[in-house]
């Protein structure tokens, strides 16, 4: 009897250190109560996941990955020129990337679009939200690629500075605004 009250005592202090230590890694319930407002759409997925290691490509053609941008947090919008919500939602993402320049935030918009003409038209779209850069993926694998893959566009992954998934949005929302702002300062503020 006392062996097994010493057994239930120890496996008890074991799921005492291993609760603290995954919220200390992975605080989502830190997040959880910032899903409101424009950010109640925001979906905190049933594991930190890594980013997909596949490649999209910044302004010059150079190969980037998400992980690319580990120890920043990672603003990663996933969108189209033929997507109404998304050229709706992107003069936000531009106004939340200038909120945070110089920050160990980064704002990825990552055009979807296929085609010369299509990706032409994607490259001016973002030369006029500024500060945003131009990134595509011009083979439209990156939605596929993400565990879940994403629900449709627009799509929001948010990383933390350890280069995990912390939240997703699916369809367009306010990036510019408090609530936002306040996901965002919490993950920048983790270590």
């Amino acid at each position: 009897m006392k062996w097994s009250l010493w057994g239930v005592g120890l496996a008890g202090v074991a799921a005492v250190v291993y609760i603290m230590a995954q919220a200390s890694i992975h605080p989502a319930g830190g997040l959880k109560p910032l899903a409101k407002g424009e950010m109640a759409k925001l979906d905190f997925g049933s594991e930190a996941a890594a980013p997909p290691a596949n490649t999209f490509y910044d302004a010059r053609g150079a190969p980037r990955r998400i992980s690319d941008f580990k120890g920043k947090v990672v603003v990663l919008n996933l969108w189209a020129t033929w997507c109404a919500p998304c050229v709706i939602e992107m003069p936000t993402l531009a106004r939340l990337a200038q909120a945070y320049a110089g920050k160990p935030v980064v704002v990825l918009a990552v055009s979807i679009d296929k085609g010369d003409d299509a990706v032409g038209k994607a490259r001016a779209f973002i030369a006029t939200h500024k500060p945003l850069d131009f990134y595509s993926d011009p083979n439209g694998k990156l939605p596929f690629a993400l565990k879940p893959m994403a629900a449709g566009a627009p799509t929001t992954v948010i990383y933390g500075r350890d280069g995990t998934e912390r939240g997703r949005v699916s369809g367009g929302t306010d990036w510019s605004g408090p609530d936002a702002r306040a996901v965002i300062d919490r993950l920048a503020g983790e270590s």
